[in-house]
């Protein structure tokens, strides 16, 4: 996939900062890549963090918060949302 981005002012001058011989990048692809894969990483680990936070819940509830259903149940419930 192909992109082109236009950043100008502040920002630009901030991404020139970071790129070419006094940056830690070699060119702005470069510095945009990593910067998705950050982002990417922090996304994952937000929604990692969620079900882990479901999870706690979950296993912290008493025996008699659950109810046994069967496969037919939980697929006409399902159907149904």
């Amino acid at each position: 996939m192909t992109l082109n981005v236009r950043i100008g002012g502040s920002l630009g001058e901030f991404v020139a900062q970071n790129v070419g011989s006094s940056g830690d990048y070699e060119n702005v692809s470069e510095y945009v890549r990593d910067l998705i894969r950050r982002d990417k990483s922090r996304v994952e680990a937000e929604r990692i963090a969620a079900l882990r936070d479901e999870l706690k819940l979950a296993f912290a509830a008493p025996e008699t918060a659950y109810v046994a259903l069967d496969a037919h149940t939980v697929i006409a419930r399902n159907a149904r949302s």
